[in-house]
């Protein structure tokens, strides 16, 4: 009984093509100009705004999550890029290789 529920739902999911691929990839370039410009304004701001409490243990947390964000923030930005050229190759493989 399973394994039929199981075949019906896999007959009703469409097939995935090109143009889903291309449309994928476009997606994820554009994301990746956005969040490129959004992490480096936030390069340039921490960078320009230093921390400025007189306390050690302060700044060092301080410069601890100032570097914590950015990463994080390029690590955003070029996971999209990736995942861009990702989808761009399967998109160029989908009319190399035939479905057999």
């Amino acid at each position: 009984m399973a394994d039929n529920s199981n075949e019906n739902i896999e007959k009703n999911i469409p097939e995935k093509g090109p143009l889903n691929f291309i449309v994928g990839s476009l997606t994820s370039f554009l994301l990746f100009i956005f969040f490129y410009f959004l992490s480096n304004k936030i390069a340039i701001y921490f960078s320009v705004h230093k921390p400025s409490n007189s306390s050690e243990i302060v700044q060092s947390i301080s410069s601890s999550i100032n570097t914590l964000i950015i990463g994080l923030s390029f690590l955003l930005t070029f996971s999209f890029a990736f995942i861009g050229i990702g989808l761009f190759i399967v998109f160029i493989r989908s009319f190399i290789v035939k479905n057999s």
